[in-house]
């Protein structure tokens, strides 16, 4: 077996394949995790009970706060469901009825933003740019001055539709010159790529569990001013989503969550915690990332793959790749190959082109993607004549 070292851990390659899984996921999420995060929901928790709220639930929605800054100004709710989940709970609840959102979209889940608030009869704005391209300040700037109806902006960090990484602390420069509020999807970057929400002018994060934590799914978190959790009160269009009720009942409740909670994916978070803490934390983690992007594209380089995007705006979580410019190639072959050798790779998600991702990010190493690049090799399909 082989090993590497991080930080304070000793961590073992390809440890998902050892434990009877076929494949590890090389996906935006969920991703492969380590035995002990899987291991930990063996056991069964009282959703009632202190040592599951008092031990578990408060910890980890410290553990969020320290992590994403220093300063006490900052609270953490959690929130059952997808990330999506907790997106939708962050709309609905921060806006107010005579509010407006701004939405900055180049990607799919920029266009998701756009929908939820369409769907809650938000009213909004939307300046999209295109799938490769990164978003243009001078316009963001412009919108905010023109029209003084905008209360609220929102941008997606990590774009996993091309692997674009977005702007966001230049961004929020200009939200906060602007007096707006500033909501960050970060679903796919936070706990992998530093940030620091003070720093940024972020007054919403928003993430989930089975990303760059390296958790399960099941819930998602929101990392938020208090002030601007306190001005959420009364404003919710969603009984289940309702953002303040649900971070008002875990400050009085002592960690209760106000419907079932998802006990063992909660319990598998605080071990994934854990496990980023020995790791070495948020820098070393993003070390390990940018080495796993470093040598996919290398790799993937000199197979003759091309990148989708130029390296100044790639984000080190998930790579789109042009497929090759041939009529023998062939995605679904591709993909059957390489799942048989213990890789699962994403299909794409660009509007108008012909592409595949293959995502870094996870309980995954170095030595993962030396073996992907000679199964990638192996794999490429091309059809008879």
């Amino acid at each position: 077996m082989n090993y590497t070292f991080y930080g304070l851990v000793t961590l073992r390659m390809s440890e998902s394949n050892s434990i009877g899984n076929p494949y590890i996921l090389l996906t935006p999420g969920p991703l492969s995790t380590s035995s002990s995060v899987k291991e930990v929901m063996l056991r069964d928790w009282c959703t009632w009970d202190d040592d599951y709220n008092l031990n578990v639930v408060q910890p980890i929605q410290r553990r969020l706060v320290e992590l994403a800054t220093a300063s006490d100004g900052y609270s953490s709710v959690l929130m059952q469901g997808s990330g999506t989940f907790c997106v939708e709970s962050v709309i609905g609840s921060a806006l107010p009825e005579d509010g407006k959102l701004l939405i900055i979209a180049n990607g799919a889940y920029g266009r998701r933003l756009a929908q939820i608030a369409e769907i809650l009869k938000i009213n909004r704005e939307v300046l999209e740019f295109g799938e490769s391209e990164l978003p243009d300040l001078s316009q963001i700037r412009e919108a905010l001055d023109r029209d003084q109806d905008i209360t609220h902006v929102a941008i997606v960090h990590g774009e996993t539709t091309t692997g674009m990484l977005n702007p966001i602390h230049e961004i929020g420069e200009i939200v906060n010159q602007a007096g707006r509020i500033y909501i960050v999807d970060a679903m796919s970057t936070f706990g992998g790529i530093p940030i620091d929400v003070q720093e940024t002018g972020i007054d919403f994060l928003i993430s989930s569990a089975n990303k760059c934590i390296q958790g399960v799914p099941g819930f998602g978190f929101v990392v938020a001013r208090k002030s601007r959790l306190k001005e959420c009160e009364g404003r919710a269009r969603s009984l289940s989503l309702d953002l303040y009720s649900q971070w008002n009942q875990m400050e009085e409740g002592g960690g209760k969550w106000r419907f079932t909670s998802p006990t063992h994916t909660v319990r598998a978070f605080a071990q994934a915690l854990k496990e980023l803490e020995e790791e070495g934390g948020i820098a070393k983690r993003f070390e390990r990332y940018r080495e796993n992007h470093r040598l996919l594209i290398s790799g993937m380089e000199e197979l003759g793959f091309q990148c989708l995007l130029p390296a100044s705006c790639q984000s080190p979580i998930i790579t789109a790749f042009h497929n090759p410019d041939s009529s023998r190639y062939e995605f679904r072959e591709f993909y059957r190959r390489l799942k048989e050798k213990g890789f699962v790779i994403y299909p794409g998600k660009v509007t108008n082109v012909d592409t595949f991702r293959i995502g870094t990010i996870g309980h995954v190493f170095p030595d993962d993607f030396r073996r992907l690049i000679k199964a990638v090799g192996e794999s490429i399909y091309w059809k008879s004549e």
